[in-house]
């Protein structure tokens, strides 16, 4: 089996389930890989044969122990990837991603290894993610989403979720920023918008629920 499909398999699988905590329903995996579910259950197969995927017919799939390790260093990869391409090159977070998907096929582990130690090992990602270290553990988050906040609180932007281009040249055009500290000033009963202030600047915005179901802020 090509190690690059099955590295995306195993990365798409920590993330739906939870960072490999999780179940993930084979439906769900098929719609998120853009793959028809014969060839998904197939590879399931394959990568059960490994002892990586705890995998039934017609029954949610599992990541095994050594399954999650190995989508955590794959995942660890990517993210210290676009940690570099942002700290060391300057590009903007709207871009990184598509880069960071080829460069995480590089089996070099001290390849990797040297980027943590010029960026002085990083705990998150430019998108506010976790990054794994190098034994696959990484620092557990308890961020919740902007709309699930009530007028008056006083939150921090802390990560993105769903962090499409379009959406993080969105935040770029708002002046938008990990660590910006924000206000709710009002909520809209009949479409959940939101009024916020940022104490960065004092400036007023509003938000549609689209937007704040995808900031999380603690």
């Amino acid at each position: 089996m090509n190690s690059l499909v099955e590295e995306n398999y195993l990365k798409t699988l920590f993330h739906l389930s939870g960072n490999g905590r999780g179940e993930v329903n084979v439906k769900d995996l098929s719609k998120s890989l853009n793959i028809k579910m014969p060839t998904v259950n197939s590879m399931m197969k394959k990568l059960a044969e490994k002892d990586l995927v705890f995998y039934e017919t017609y029954k949610p799939l599992r990541l095994t122990e050594q399954g999650v390790l190995k989508a955590a260093l794959i995942v660890r990869k990517h993210r210290l990837t676009e940690m570099f391409l942002v700290e060391k090159m300057g590009i903007g977070w709207e871009h990184v991603h598509d880069i960071a998907e080829q460069v995480e096929h590089i089996k070099s582990q001290l390849f990797f290894d040297k980027m943590d130690e010029i960026l002085n090992y990083p705990t998150i990602d430019p998108h506010g993610s976790p990054i794994p270290d190098k034994d696959g553990n990484f620092k557990s988050v308890n961020y919740k989403f902007l709309n699930e906040f009530k007028i008056e609180d006083k939150v921090e932007f802390c990560a993105v979720t769903k962090s499409s281009d379009e959406f993080l040249k969105f935040l770029n055009s708002k002046n938008i920023h990990l660590g910006d500290q924000i206000i709710i000033e009002h909520i809209e009963n009949f479409d959940q918008s939101m009024t916020v202030r940022f104490l960065k600047d004092n400036r007023v915005e509003v938000f549609s629920l689209e937007v704040t179901s995808r900031l999380l802020v603690k």
